[in-house]
């Protein structure tokens, strides 16, 4: 029996680049050579800095971004879609099993439907329903579930605070009972009373309807109250994964050290300081050659300040992986 809803096979994502009309195409590798296993009704955090390519593998797994090579699987009970090799049929079905959080509230919801329209339009358009009643009642299901009170959904999000327009944003993305969900920083633009009672309720989503989560975020602090495992991105790769426990009491790549040490401490006799990288984050249409860490590193060896160990992932402990160049200078 195989426990991932989803695997990534050392996919890439490609994009052109063009300055002007006069300048030559250039590529811009977003991802490059990632895998990754999610399993069923796991809570997988994905984190890194802006630009590291979260955004682009995660839409790469929902069939939004074009995959350039490599595998994304997603196993549906007998049915396994291949989202690299998919035919417009196929994406149909898929898109009723794996939907999106977007980040932000206030720009995700149209101002001229009302909530019961919003949250309804995913089953007209991919005509899950057969009657006005039947999408109606599923409406008001996942309404409720959602903590949405019914005559909300008369009104129009203007009515609405950023934390209700994010439970109605919720609402649509699982009206259509799908079983795999990407966060895309659902929580970012939100208050942080407000953050905890969203989370609190894609936590309760997940044991009520059994789902499984991408959760994509910059905030660490989120992603270990909330994820079971975490995987951290650096320029488009994935540098380290582990289970969150192990992840945050035993970092190993220097990268991961460098953001936990980031994380602010409401300890005021805390006295431990941030690992500085100095430098910015290269850019994608020209990153390093092997480790693409090592113009940033501060442990970097020999071998990978030269630029001759390729990346790649090596298990140091049970379900921990980490780049391999990571374990030399971690």
């Amino acid at each position: 029996m195989n426990d991932n809803l989803v695997n990534v096979k050392n996919v890439s994502v490609e994009f052109d680049y063009q300055e002007n009309f006069l300048s030559k195409k250039q590529k811009i590798q977003a991802v490059k050579n990632v895998s990754l296993n999610i399993k069923k009704k796991s809570f997988l955090g994905l984190v890194g800095e802006s630009g590291s390519g979260k955004t682009t593998l995660g839409k790469a797994i929902l069939g939004a971004n074009k995959i350039s090579a490599g595998q994304v699987i997603f196993h549906d009970d007998d049915i396994d879609y291949d989202l690299a090799n998919i035919s417009k049929k196929e994406l149909r079905e898929y898109r009723k099993k794996a939907q999106l959080i977007f980040q932000d509230p206030y720009a995700a919801l149209s101002p001229r439907m009302t909530v019961r329209d919003i949250i309804a339009e995913p089953l007209e358009v991919m005509k899950i329903t057969k009657s006005r009643e039947e999408t109606d009642e599923r409406v008001r299901d996942i309404a409720s579930k959602c903590r949405l009170n019914l005559e909300h959904l008369r009104r129009y999000p203007h009515a609405f605070s950023g934390g209700q327009r994010q439970r109605i944003s919720i609402a649509r993305s699982l009206v259509s009972y799908p079983k795999f969900i990407v966060a895309d920083e659902s929580v970012a633009a939100l208050d942080v009373s407000i953050q905890a009672d969203i989370l609190n309720l894609l936590k309760s989503l997940q044991q009520d309807l059994d789902l499984t989560y991408l959760f994509i975020s910059h905030d660490l602090s989120v992603v270990a109250h909330t994820c079971d495992e975490v995987a951290v991105m650096y320029l488009g790769h994935i540098v380290e994964q582990a289970p969150s426990r192990e992840l945050f009491t035993n970092p190993r790549h220097p990268y991961t050290k460098a953001l936990l040490s980031s994380i602010p401490s409401i300890d005021p006799d805390d006295q431990k300081k941030a690992i500085e990288l100095k430098g910015e984050i290269p850019s994608a249409m020209n990153p390093p050659s092997g480790c693409v860490f090592r113009t940033r590193c501060p442990h970097a060896s020999q071998d990978g300040k030269e630029g001759s160990i390729e990346m790649g992932l090596v298990e140091v402990a049970p379900g921990h992986w980490v780049d391999r160049c990571g374990v030399n200078c971690g």
